[in-house]
């Protein structure tokens, strides 16, 4: 059934909205009414109608001295709600903890998001480094080290659509050539984990290792990142611990159940 001019207009007014959204960031949570119209390519006009239906609901707030707009508290009530809904949140929570007492680096889960891995969660180690791996951040797959044990584990389709689009350099240490990062990823599966040495951050470096749902998919890594002049990612010890904290968690999501049916 064709839709009506109207509701065709309700539904590009919604995406617009959620658009607008998405252009906030932890890198620029604050943004104007111009660079917004700018970054959405609407009239000036579009988005201060939308931002103001917005602020009505509690979704934007606008400062008054700046006249910049930022999230608002409405956005906080709706993570809120996501994340003590993610099984994989409670149940990996404690088990971060102990793993950052053991290793004394910073902790997260993560998950595959399209073309990314988002951070679910995060346990911080008692003197972290700033490095981009905040709940909600969405890293590249091929530079980070969750990123890569959930993509060594992809079919071969999701691997040759993922390369497709370029491997995009973001250090001296990133891995560009197709081949190469496909021979990275055989490795990494049959290792069991991935690292990351300066590959995405300079100065920073990670090792993560693959979270198991109940039906055996590796859509959710575990991921320990610390400074590159304090952390050895090939230390045995830390990469026991590392595998262990991912099977125990996966243990906690069903896998062992589901192998043993």
């Amino acid at each position: 059934m064709r839709m009506g001019g109207n509701t065709d207009f309700q539904l590009s007014s919604v995406n617009n909205a959620l658009r607008l959204l998405h252009c906030f960031s932890i890198d620029e949570p604050e943004k104007k009414v111009t660079e917004l119209a700018s970054t959405l390519g609407l009239a000036k006009s579009t988005v201060s109608r939308l931002l103001s239906t917005l602020a009505n609901q509690g979704f934007v707030s606008k400062d008054l001295e700046t006249q910049k707009y930022r999230l608002g508290l409405s956005i906080l009530q709706l993570n809120t709600v996501i994340t003590s809904n993610l099984k994989i949140s409670r149940e990996s929570q404690q088990i971060l903890q102990n793993l950052v007492n053991e290793v004394g680096e910073t902790a997260h889960t993560a998950a595959l998001d399209g073309s990314n891995v988002v951070y679910l969660s995060r346990v911080e180690c008692k003197h972290p480094v700033q490095i981009l791996s905040h709940v909600g951040r969405r890293n590249p797959l091929h530079c980070t080290s969750s990123g890569k044990v959930i993509l060594a584990h992809q079919d071969e389709m999701f691997i040759e659509n993922y390369l497709e689009n370029g491997l995009s350099k973001f250090t001296k240490n990133t891995i560009t050539d197709p081949l190469e990062f496909r021979e990275a990823l055989r490795k990494i599966k049959q290792q069991g984990h991935a690292v990351s040495i300066e590959e995405f951050n300079e100065g920073v470096t990670s090792i993560a290792a693959p979270v198991r749902d109940f039906s055996g998919r590796t859509i959710y890594a575990v991921c320990v990142i610390g400074p590159v002049h304090r952390f050895d990612v090939h230390n045995q010890s830390l990469i026991y611990n590392v595998t262990s904290a991912a099977e125990e968690i996966s243990k906690n999501l069903g896998y062992l159940n589901y192998i043993g049916r």
